[in-house]
């Protein structure tokens, strides 16, 4: 962890300062102190965005803030959530991703007097988002508008030229309509034949089938394209379905067009695949595009965002949110939901946005005109289309089943190990759906 520490700072915004801060102007200052775990960005810089902003808010309130900025690898993140919720004890607020927060329901405070203003100013969050937001009818996290990334394709404009005569930037211009055609044509059955050929080029398909965020969240949006579920809203195991076996087979014909590590690979291991420029195609944010224009520029100026493919059932993208979230033993609730209200302001978010060149997806439907991903390069316009738009619907991972049941099914990495059964330990597709039907009991036990 990486800490930086103000001093003297102050509680409650000014009444002038910011309308949605309302609930906590009381016309006076009051001194405190207030403690917060941030994720630690994977774009360098933008850390330092976010800080400034606290800085600001902090040196208007009169708060002493401390922040820490936590790494998601080795589970760091989710490990200090864990201490913290047992210690009853550590940061005032919290970042937590995907299905974390839902799993800290009891522990975390209701965060409805402000998510309900700031939704009327800033728009309605994703539906899959606030499956999540949303525990026993409150809202019980703030979706973060720093680090709430999706994972699209991030491919190299060269390489799809010269092996399989695709141009992805006609596909998905940049500012423009895609190419329906084209569109039409981008399906996981075609992703297939497309990391044949790179393949055979020597180029293996950039996607990992580890225990990590990555591989667990783009490998659902297979599932999903072909209709296949672990489990249902109520909490029914649907995992022994046609639908999953479909997807276990198309499993079994990509893995050998993959790298040779791949059931090895962490959330690192596609972005420094990427940049080092053999890879032709990872599904991830613009984290590894942003390193590869400061480290790698010849293959930093060859990278497009644009969506995944799609199946039967349509086209999906995995959103991998992140969200902020207060504890209930915070010895400072006031300041840390003012805090969280001035992050979520329109100038604020598009800042960090800015700062994240482009990463960062805000919740909020009304904060998704910033300029930055039509004019971020280069190549310019090579992060318009990361943006969900369209028919690309944002998901996350094992949603909508119940939180306690799909947080086990994300930590565990249950569909990568059932992947893995099928294509490289020697069990048959049904060998390894039954394993899974055996984990998804125990979770729904739990």
């Amino acid at each position: 962890m990486t800490r930086t520490l103000l001093t003297r700072r102050t509680v409650f915004a000014a009444a002038a300062g910011a309308a949605l801060a309302a609930p906590f102007v009381r016309g006076a200052h009051a001194a405190g102190k207030l403690s917060v775990g941030f994720w630690d960005h994977w774009v360098p810089g933008a850390n330092d965005t976010l800080t400034k902003l606290c800085h600001q808010w902090a040196d208007k309130e009169k708060v002493d803030i401390s922040i820490d900025y936590i790494t998601s690898q080795a589970d760091k993140l989710n490990l200090t959530q864990a201490a913290e919720a047992q210690a009853k004890s550590g940061h005032d607020m919290l970042t937590f991703l995907a299905w974390a927060a839902a799993a800290q329901t009891d522990n975390l405070e209701p965060l409805d007097d402000i998510m309900g203003p700031l939704t009327q100013a800033n728009g309605k969050i994703a539906p899959g988002i606030e499956f999540v937001a949303r525990q026993d009818g409150h809202w019980i996290a703030v979706p973060a508008c720093v680090g709430s990334p999706t994972l699209p394709s991030a491919a190299r404009i060269d390489l799809f030229k010269d092996v399989v005569n695709l141009d992805i930037t006609k596909m998905y211009p940049a500012g423009g309509t895609p190419d329906k055609e084209l569109t039409d044509k981008w399906t996981w059955d075609s992703f297939l034949q497309v990391s044949e050929k790179f393949s055979k080029a020597g180029r293996a398909m950039g996607v990992g089938f580890g225990v990590t965020n990555d591989s667990v969240a783009w490998t659902d949006a297979v599932m999903r394209a072909y209709g296949a579920a672990m489990v249902d809203k109520d909490g029914n195991i649907t995992v022994k379905s046609d639908a999953t076996k479909q997807v276990l087979e198309w499993f079994q014909k990509l893995v050998p067009f993959c790298p040779k590590d791949a059931f090895a690979w962490d959330d690192a291991s596609n972005n420094k695949y990427l940049i080092s420029g053999e890879g032709p195609l990872i599904f991830n944010p613009p984290s590894a595009w942003a390193v590869a224009v400061r480290d790698a520029p010849k293959v930093g100026e060859q990278i497009w965002h644009f969506p995944p493919p799609k199946g039967p059932k349509g086209r999906f993208e995995a959103a991998v949110p992140f969200f902020w979230g207060v504890w209930k033993f915070s010895q400072n609730k006031p300041a840390a939901k003012s805090l969280l209200t001035f992050l979520c302001q329109k100038d604020s978010v598009e800042q960090t946005v800015a700062a994240s060149r482009g990463y960062d997806i805000p919740p909020f439907e009304g904060l998704h005109d910033y300029k930055t991903w039509a004019e971020e390069g280069p190549p310019k316009g090579g992060l318009y289309n990361y943006v969900p738009r369209g028919e690309t619907e944002m998901v996350i991972p094992y949603s909508p089943a119940p939180a306690r049941i799909a947080n086990q099914i994300y930590a565990q990495a249950t569909l990568p190990k059932m992947i893995a059964k099928c294509t490289t330990q020697g069990q048959t597709v049904a060998q390894a759906i039954d394993w899974a039907a055996g984990e998804l009991e125990g979770f729904s036990r739990s």
